[in-house]
């Protein structure tokens, strides 16, 4: 649903939507993302390979800096939402304008690192808009009060934390539990999972990657209902 009240969310979904951008896009990105959802939305220049795919964006959020004219031009205008303020980049001003259970993102990592690093603050900064980002290799969430993800024994499970939390695990070769991770202290990076790995944290700013065909088990935990949600943090 399109909502043109001003100050509430432009894109409202009972169902996980897509969201797509205009960075680095792997061959099979676009139709992986595309096949498990019904809404999608471009941020900005993202609208691009959508309709190059055949497709209309059901929406078009951004400061239009990077989309071309032949292309803004032939969306219909009531599904183009520019914000024009420069504070902030083309994924931040998409996410925090759509409230779906789930957001699935791709064309967003790889490319410049300046632009990657930007997306991951954004997914710390709104906690309470679960996305999953779809990379080469992996993929990239901001953990939720409580996971359990069925892996396959020897995945890669990386904990980046952009704050200090702390937290509790099963099913990680290395524990988790009474360790401090903080962005300028201790990390996670190449955990490994010896079957279902269960992970729980108290505070928001913990970005867990798996591998890549674990897409479908993390959406299927996200909806699951029980994994608890952050809420949005205060202004």
């Amino acid at each position: 649903m399109i909502n043109l009240t001003k100050n509430k969310p432009i894109v409202r979904s009972d169902e996980p939507i897509a969201l797509i951008g205009g960075g680095q896009l792997g061959p099979d990105d676009l139709n992986l993302t595309l096949i498990r959802v019904n809404t999608v939305v471009a941020a900005d220049r993202g609208a691009v390979p959508v309709m190059d795919s055949g497709l209309m964006p059901d929406a078009v959020i951004g400061d239009f800096d990077s989309l071309d004219g032949a292309y803004r031009d032939r969306i219909p205008a009531d599904r183009l939402f520019p914000i024009s303020e420069q504070e902030s980049t083309d994924f931040d001003k998409t996410l925090r304008n759509v409230v779906a259970p789930l957001v699935l993102g791709v064309g967003f990592l790889g490319g410049r690192l300046d632009h990657q690093l930007a997306v991951l603050n954004s997914l710390v900064r709104l906690p309470d808009r679960p996305c999953i980002l779809l990379g080469e290799r992996e993929v990239v969430f901001h953990a939720p009060p409580r996971i359990e993800l069925n892996l396959t024994p020897g995945d890669v499970v990386s904990l980046f934390p952009f704050q200090t939390v702390t937290g509790r695990s099963r099913g990680l070769e290395w524990p988790i539990d009474e360790l401090v991770l903080e962005p300028t202290g201790r990390v996670g990076t190449s955990n490994r999972a010896l079957a279902k790995v269960e992970l729980s944290v108290d505070a928001p700013g913990l970005l867990m990657m798996v591998p890549r065909d674990a897409l479908d088990e993390v959406m299927r935990a996200f909806l699951s209902g029980q994994t608890g949600q952050w809420p949005a943090r205060a202004e």
